[in-house]
């Protein structure tokens, strides 16, 4: 009797202590596996789980633009296709509350997925894809307009080469 009685003792204990012990939150790698699986299994609740709160903002703006439900939305804009059987996935790096991962996409090129942490939880940032995609362009924009509207692209003249005509 007085070995059971310690042995529930004993389990109560480790049971508070493991209660209590704080869990390390899931790495990026971590979240894009769980997404990884959560595609396959078409699991739209888990996979919109995993997105940051700017990327489901931006999905509710999509789907209200083409009058759809923002499920619809998540389900057709995933980081892989569907039929590809194996995800392979490479570099991660955490700075702060950012993070990447790299992804080989259907096509076998490499693709950087953005990662958030937000409340503590790492979470899929394609809002934040985006908003670097529209600023690298217009950045390359800038620069072709440089360089249609004068000289090279450090803005010196370089000697030899053409000069388009200055107005008077």
């Amino acid at each position: 009797m007085l070995f059971w009685s310690r042995m529930i003792i004993f389990a109560a204990v480790a049971a508070a202590v493991s209660c209590g012990t704080a869990k390390e939150p899931a790495s990026p790698l971590e979240t894009f596996k769980t997404y990884t699986k959560a595609i396959k299994q078409k699991d739209t609740t888990t996979m919109k789980i995993l997105l940051s709160d700017a990327t489901i903002k931006m999905h509710e703006k999509e789907a209200k633009a083409q009058g759809v439900t923002v499920d619809d939305i998540v389900k057709r804009e995933t980081l892989f296709s569907e039929s590809q059987k194996s995800v392979e996935f490479r570099n991660e790096k955490i700075d702060g509350d950012k993070a990447t991962l790299q992804v080989k996409n259907a096509y076998g090129s490499w693709e950087t997925v953005p990662f958030v942490r937000e409340d503590g939880v790492w979470k899929i940032d394609k809002a934040g894809f985006a908003d670097q995609l529209m600023k690298d362009i217009e950045e390359n924009n800038r620069k072709i307009d440089q360089l249609v509207n004068g000289g090279n692209s450090n803005g010196v003249d370089e000697p030899g080469l053409p000069q388009p005509a200055k107005p008077q």
